[in-house]
Protein backbone atom coordinates (compact mmCIF):
# COMPACT_ATOMS: atom_id res chain seq x y z
CA UNK A 1 0.00 0.00 0.00
CA UNK A 2 1.49 3.23 -0.94
CA UNK A 3 1.98 5.80 1.79
CA UNK A 4 0.13 9.23 1.56
CA UNK A 5 3.03 11.29 0.13
CA UNK A 6 3.62 8.85 -2.83
CA UNK A 7 1.84 10.09 -6.51
CA UNK A 8 -0.81 7.32 -7.72
CA UNK A 9 0.68 4.95 -10.24
CA UNK A 10 -1.94 6.18 -12.88
CA UNK A 11 -0.58 9.45 -12.55
CA UNK A 12 3.33 8.34 -12.77
CA UNK A 13 1.79 6.70 -16.01
CA UNK A 14 0.45 9.87 -17.43
CA UNK A 15 3.34 11.63 -16.43
CA UNK A 16 5.99 8.98 -18.58
CA UNK A 17 3.64 9.28 -21.63
CA UNK A 18 3.72 12.86 -21.72
CA UNK A 19 7.45 12.90 -21.31
CA UNK A 20 7.94 10.14 -24.31
CA UNK A 21 5.69 12.37 -26.33
CA UNK A 22 7.24 15.13 -26.14
CA UNK A 23 10.67 14.27 -26.50
CA UNK A 24 9.65 12.28 -29.95
CA UNK A 25 8.27 15.31 -31.16
CA UNK A 26 11.50 17.41 -30.17
CA UNK A 27 13.38 14.81 -31.39
CA UNK A 28 11.10 15.69 -34.73
CA UNK A 29 11.97 19.40 -35.02
CA UNK A 30 15.27 18.85 -34.65
CA UNK A 31 15.45 16.51 -37.39
CA UNK A 32 13.66 19.22 -39.52
CA UNK A 33 16.21 21.65 -38.73
CA UNK A 34 19.07 19.56 -39.52
CA UNK A 35 17.30 18.25 -42.77
CA UNK A 36 16.92 21.42 -43.83
CA UNK A 37 20.08 22.89 -42.73
CA UNK A 38 21.68 19.71 -45.44
CA UNK A 39 19.70 21.13 -48.28
CA UNK A 40 20.69 24.36 -47.95
CA UNK A 41 24.64 23.02 -47.96
CA UNK A 42 23.80 20.69 -50.68
CA UNK A 43 22.64 23.22 -52.79
CA UNK A 44 24.82 26.11 -51.97
CA UNK A 45 28.49 24.06 -51.32
CA UNK A 46 28.94 26.13 -48.36
CA UNK A 47 28.55 26.26 -44.71
CA UNK A 48 27.78 29.97 -45.30
CA UNK A 49 24.32 30.75 -44.33
CA UNK A 50 21.67 32.23 -41.99
CA UNK A 51 19.87 30.90 -39.10
CA UNK A 52 16.72 32.37 -40.83
CA UNK A 53 17.46 30.54 -43.60
CA UNK A 54 17.13 27.09 -42.01
CA UNK A 55 13.97 28.01 -40.27
CA UNK A 56 12.22 29.30 -43.29
CA UNK A 57 13.30 26.07 -45.58
CA UNK A 58 12.59 23.78 -42.37
CA UNK A 59 9.09 25.28 -41.86
CA UNK A 60 8.85 25.97 -37.72
CA UNK A 61 9.21 28.91 -36.14
CA UNK A 62 12.97 30.94 -34.95
CA UNK A 63 11.53 30.19 -31.28
CA UNK A 64 11.75 26.46 -31.86
CA UNK A 65 15.12 26.90 -33.36
CA UNK A 66 16.45 28.60 -29.92
CA UNK A 67 14.43 26.14 -28.00
CA UNK A 68 16.68 23.37 -29.41
CA UNK A 69 19.98 25.08 -30.83
CA UNK A 70 22.40 27.89 -29.31
CA UNK A 71 23.11 29.05 -33.11
CA UNK A 72 24.40 27.80 -35.97
CA UNK A 73 27.45 26.91 -34.31
CA UNK A 74 25.45 24.12 -32.75
CA UNK A 75 23.68 23.02 -35.42
CA UNK A 76 26.63 22.56 -38.02
CA UNK A 77 28.25 20.78 -34.76
CA UNK A 78 25.08 18.62 -34.89
CA UNK A 79 25.29 17.92 -38.40
CA UNK A 80 29.08 17.09 -38.54
CA UNK A 81 28.47 14.77 -35.58
CA UNK A 82 26.00 12.90 -37.76
CA UNK A 83 28.25 12.80 -41.02
CA UNK A 84 31.29 11.01 -38.75
CA UNK A 85 28.74 8.80 -36.90
CA UNK A 86 28.19 7.51 -40.87
CA UNK A 87 31.43 7.76 -41.61
CA UNK A 88 32.47 5.15 -38.66
CA UNK A 89 29.33 3.11 -40.02
CA UNK A 90 30.70 3.01 -43.29
CA UNK A 91 34.81 2.06 -42.12
CA UNK A 92 32.94 -0.93 -39.73
CA UNK A 93 30.85 -2.10 -42.45
CA UNK A 94 34.28 -2.54 -45.21
CA UNK A 95 36.09 -3.82 -42.35
CA UNK A 96 33.97 -6.62 -41.61
CA UNK A 97 34.26 -7.82 -45.02
CA UNK A 98 37.72 -9.12 -44.19
CA UNK A 99 38.93 -12.24 -42.18
CA UNK A 100 42.05 -11.22 -40.76
CA UNK A 101 42.28 -8.86 -37.95
CA UNK A 102 45.35 -6.82 -40.06
CA UNK A 103 43.43 -6.64 -43.26
CA UNK A 104 40.35 -5.13 -41.35
CA UNK A 105 42.94 -2.55 -40.20
CA UNK A 106 44.37 -2.22 -43.55
CA UNK A 107 40.68 -1.34 -45.29
CA UNK A 108 40.13 0.86 -42.62
CA UNK A 109 42.90 3.14 -42.64
CA UNK A 110 43.04 3.08 -46.57
CA UNK A 111 39.26 4.04 -46.40
CA UNK A 112 39.55 6.67 -43.92
CA UNK A 113 42.05 8.12 -45.86
CA UNK A 114 40.27 8.15 -49.26
CA UNK A 115 37.03 9.85 -47.67
CA UNK A 116 39.28 12.97 -45.79
CA UNK A 117 41.21 13.39 -49.36
CA UNK A 118 40.30 16.93 -50.86
CA UNK A 119 38.07 15.88 -53.82
CA UNK A 120 36.46 18.93 -56.21
CA UNK A 121 33.85 16.79 -57.35
CA UNK A 122 32.71 16.03 -53.66
CA UNK A 123 31.59 19.43 -51.85
CA UNK A 124 31.91 18.57 -48.04
CA UNK A 125 31.89 22.07 -46.10
CA UNK A 126 31.62 20.97 -43.28
CA UNK A 127 34.93 18.70 -43.83
CA UNK A 128 36.61 21.69 -45.36
CA UNK A 129 35.17 24.67 -44.44
CA UNK A 130 33.69 23.80 -40.93
CA UNK A 131 36.00 21.17 -39.49
CA UNK A 132 39.27 23.47 -39.61
CA UNK A 133 37.92 26.26 -37.84
CA UNK A 134 36.56 24.06 -35.19
CA UNK A 135 39.57 22.71 -34.52
CA UNK A 136 40.83 25.99 -33.35
CA UNK A 137 38.09 27.22 -31.70
CA UNK A 138 36.72 24.19 -29.97
CA UNK A 139 39.20 21.44 -29.97
CA UNK A 140 37.24 19.50 -27.10
CA UNK A 141 33.90 19.27 -29.64
CA UNK A 142 36.00 18.04 -32.50
CA UNK A 143 37.52 15.29 -30.39
CA UNK A 144 34.13 14.42 -28.80
CA UNK A 145 32.99 14.48 -32.45
CA UNK A 146 35.85 11.80 -33.70
CA UNK A 147 34.40 9.37 -31.07
CA UNK A 148 32.96 6.96 -33.38
CA UNK A 149 35.35 6.67 -35.57
CA UNK A 150 38.12 6.33 -32.52
CA UNK A 151 36.27 3.90 -31.75
CA UNK A 152 35.65 1.84 -34.87
CA UNK A 153 39.87 1.61 -35.05
CA UNK A 154 40.20 0.78 -31.06
CA UNK A 155 38.05 -2.36 -31.71
CA UNK A 156 40.27 -3.41 -34.78
CA UNK A 157 43.57 -2.41 -33.16
CA UNK A 158 41.79 -4.75 -30.45
CA UNK A 159 41.70 -7.92 -32.45
CA UNK A 160 44.75 -7.66 -33.72
CA UNK A 161 46.53 -7.30 -30.59
CA UNK A 162 44.22 -10.49 -28.82
CA UNK A 163 45.77 -12.31 -32.51
CA UNK A 164 49.46 -11.55 -31.15
CA UNK A 165 49.78 -9.51 -34.48
CA UNK A 166 50.90 -6.30 -32.50
CA UNK A 167 54.03 -4.83 -31.18
CA UNK A 168 54.33 -5.51 -27.22
CA UNK A 169 54.36 -1.74 -26.53
CA UNK A 170 51.29 -0.85 -28.92
CA UNK A 171 48.52 0.12 -26.56
CA UNK A 172 45.08 -0.01 -28.74
CA UNK A 173 43.56 2.97 -28.04
CA UNK A 174 46.64 5.60 -28.16
CA UNK A 175 48.07 3.81 -31.09
CA UNK A 176 43.91 4.15 -32.71
CA UNK A 177 43.95 7.95 -31.77
CA UNK A 178 47.83 8.52 -33.79
CA UNK A 179 46.41 6.34 -36.39
CA UNK A 180 43.24 8.11 -37.10
CA UNK A 181 45.21 11.78 -36.98
CA UNK A 182 48.18 10.98 -38.97
CA UNK A 183 45.74 9.36 -41.86
CA UNK A 184 43.51 12.36 -41.46
CA UNK A 185 45.96 15.03 -41.61
CA UNK A 186 48.12 13.54 -44.47
CA UNK A 187 44.83 13.11 -46.25
CA UNK A 188 43.53 16.41 -45.92
CA UNK A 189 47.35 17.85 -46.72
CA UNK A 190 47.78 15.58 -49.70
CA UNK A 191 46.14 17.33 -52.51
CA UNK A 192 43.47 16.46 -54.94
CA UNK A 193 44.10 12.94 -56.71
CA UNK A 194 43.80 14.57 -59.67
CA UNK A 195 47.08 16.87 -59.49
CA UNK A 196 49.44 15.11 -60.89
CA UNK A 197 52.10 17.58 -60.26
CA UNK A 198 51.62 17.61 -56.85
CA UNK A 199 52.88 14.11 -56.50
CA UNK A 200 50.08 12.60 -53.49
CA UNK A 201 50.48 10.13 -51.08
CA UNK A 202 48.86 7.26 -52.06
CA UNK A 203 46.59 4.88 -49.10
CA UNK A 204 48.87 2.21 -50.12
CA UNK A 205 51.73 4.17 -48.69
CA UNK A 206 49.60 5.34 -45.60
CA UNK A 207 48.96 1.87 -44.63
CA UNK A 208 52.75 0.57 -44.92
CA UNK A 209 53.55 3.55 -42.81
CA UNK A 210 50.99 2.54 -39.73
CA UNK A 211 51.77 -1.07 -40.41
CA UNK A 212 55.65 -0.66 -40.01
CA UNK A 213 54.87 1.40 -36.84
CA UNK A 214 52.74 -1.25 -34.97
CA UNK A 215 53.42 -4.46 -36.05
CA UNK A 216 56.71 -6.91 -35.59
CA UNK A 217 59.33 -6.09 -37.73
Amino acid sequence: MSSPSEEPAWRQRAVERSIKAAKVRAEQRVQRFLDAAQVIIDEKGTTDFTVQEVVDRSRQSLRSFYLHFDGKHELLLALFEDALNRTADQIRAAASGQKEPLDRLKVAVQLLFELCRPDPDARRPLFTDFAPQLLVSHPTEVKVAHTPVLAVFTELLTDAEEAGLLSPDVKPRRTAALIMQTVMFNAQSSGSPDDETANPLTADEIWDFCANGITYH
